[in-house]
Parts: C-alpha cells; structure tokens; sequence
C-alpha cells in the first residue's frame, strides 16, 4: 500500500522556469497523500483553492503539503488527505526577480517639427524593467484566465500604446524636435508614470523605462552632420588645435604625419587671410594714388596681392614691381 500511495504522490515545483516569464500555473489539479512542494531562489509559490488564494509562500526550501503547507491555507486547516481524496487545487509560481527587457517603436512616429508640415518620422529604442507587485491583482486579472504570463506578453501591451505616450510626452514643453536625446531622460520619465499606473491594473509594475536613442531619417541626419561641421569650421583654431593635440594623443608614426598636416593647414589658412589683407591694402593704396611699395628681392610672393613671383621682376596679376 505504501509503495502505491508513493506512486501517487506529487513533486509540485517549477523546475524548467524559463527566462523572461513572470508566472507559470502548476495545473495537475490533485495534490496527493505524501506530496512535496519545492520554492526554488527567485520564486513565490501562491496555494489557489476555487480561484480563490488561500497561501502565499515566500520562503525558499522542500515543503511537506501535508505538515508544512495545508495548516498554513487559510480555508484548508482542517483539510485532511484520505487516499481516495486528494486535494484539489492549483499552485501558482511567481518569479520575484525584476525582469528588463528591450522595447522599440515597431513604427516612425510622425512628430510636429517646424518646416515640416507634414511631419518629421522618428523611432525609438530603450528598455524598461518590470516585476510582480500585487498577487491579489494579479490572481483577478491573469492567473484566473492565464496559465503563464511572460514579459513579452507586457512588451506586447506596452508596445501598443507607445506610440502615444511617446508624442505626448514630446510634446510637452516645447522640446526641440531635433535634439530629443538632450530630454530622453524626462521623457523617459514621464512615460514611465503612465506604464506604471496601466500595468498595475494587472497587478504588474514598470520599475524603470529608458530611452536609449531616437533615430531620425538620414536626411535629416546629414543635414545635423552639415550643421556641425559649419559651426566646427567657424572657429578654424579650435578646430585645428583639437585636431593636432588628437594627433600627438595617438602617438606612433602616422601622428606625426597627421601633426603635420594640421601645421601645414593652419600655416596656409594664415597665408591666406595675410594675402587677403594684402589685397586690401593695394586697393587702398591705389585709391589713394600713392605708389605701390615693390617686393624685397627674393620674395616668393607678391607683397600686394599673394600671387607666387615665379622669380618674375613684375606681378603677373597686378603689375607691381617685384624687383
């Protein structure tokens, strides 16, 4: 008789817990004379009778239903195994752990953007974390219809109002269309009150939301890209002074090379400027009537108007006397 009793006994556990799922229904429906309950690291176990919870259990360990489990339900103290009689009842298995999980815009969103009437598409990438908050929620909402629930199953209902959350929270404040990533964080913010107080419902709570990027179309990318390297060019010494000291940081042969090359840019940029002001100077001069002042002997350049002498006695662009 103990040998069959044996053979009926339960191993109630949730051994092949996969990754990303929130909870898992163990559905055998007849706990037996004898049975074990198992609540690995990571794991609540939650006793449900009629639909009804009846025990929340936290600890991790190897429980005895008979001795360790039955006294503790709340409408099941009494209860007494008889070997033609198994308790009929459900054990639902939560994960405890925060999940994370990895979100994007399965569309462009079109953002009001000035100049652009029609709008200006961007997508969206992050992550948000999430975990079980309300056991009681949860049991109404899912567990009594749902015999698991995994974070793709949130993704899927986050994804679905995304889209809005995201042009509401842009909107705010007047942000600057082209430059979001500045605000991601209060946008981020914002989203993350509204997932929060939608899952809860289900008994779910959204931890943390991240925007990790916003990604604009390539026009509107070369058009930054132009912007920028206009505003580099404005400022021609902090350009090449950056360049240069970039250079020497990376050291070996081609730093040299590179040091170089910003020396001779810088040198040509002043030669440049110095023949423009040059140039003005003769304009003046001839305006003036006074005589234009001849180059010193060996010059390479015109003093007037920087055109190279090629050894010439006179400029072969403006005239002056070279010699």
């Amino acid at each position: 008789m103990g040998f069959i009793a044996n053979q009926l006994a339960n191993v109630i556990e949730w051994a092949d817990q996969k990754e990303g799922m929130l909870f898992w229904k163990w559905q055998n429906q007849e706990i037996k004379k004898g049975s074990k309950l198992i609540i690995r690291p990571g794991q609540d176990a939650i006793f449900l009778y009629n639909g009804k919870c009846e025990g929340v259990f936290e600890e991790e360990g190897n429980f005895d239903i008979e001795s360790d489990i039955i006294p503790f339900l709340t409408t099941l103290k009494s209860f007494k195994f008889g070997f033609n009689t198994p308790l009929r009842a459900e054990v639902l298995f939560i994960n405890t752990l925060e999940q994370l999980v990895k979100w994007g815009t399965k569309n462009a969103i079109n953002l009001q953007a000035p100049g652009l009437p029609g709008g200006m598409p961007v997508r969206a990438f992050g992550t948000f974390s999430c975990k079980i908050a309300d056991h009681d929620v949860l049991i109404d909402r899912l567990a009594g219809v749902r015999a698991s629930y995994s974070v793709e199953d949130v993704k899927e209902r986050i994804i679905a109002n995304l889209d809005q959350l995201l042009m509401a929270n842009i909107a705010k404040e007047g942000r600057d269309m082209f430059n979001l990533q500045v605000d991601a964080r209060n946008i981020a913010a914002g989203i993350r009150e509204e997932l929060d107080a939608d899952m809860l419902k289900l008994g779910i709570t959204i931890t943390e939301f991240n925007i990790e990027s916003f990604n604009y179309p390539e026009e509107i990318r070369k058009m930054q890209e132009k912007a920028a390297g206009q505003a580099m060019v404005g400022d021609v010494n902090k350009y090449t002074q950056m360049a240069m000291a970039d250079s020497f940081g990376k050291g070996g042969s081609g730093g040299g090379s590179i040091a170089a090359d910003m020396a001779s840019m810088q040198m040509g940029m002043v030669m440049g400027q110095q023949m423009m002001q040059n140039m003005g100077m003769v304009n003046n001069a001839g305006a003036q009537g006074q005589p234009m002042a001849a180059a010193p002997a060996g010059a390479k350049f015109c003093p007037n108007c920087g055109t190279p002498t090629n050894g010439a006695k006179f400029c072969s662009n403006c005239g002056t006397q070279l010699a």
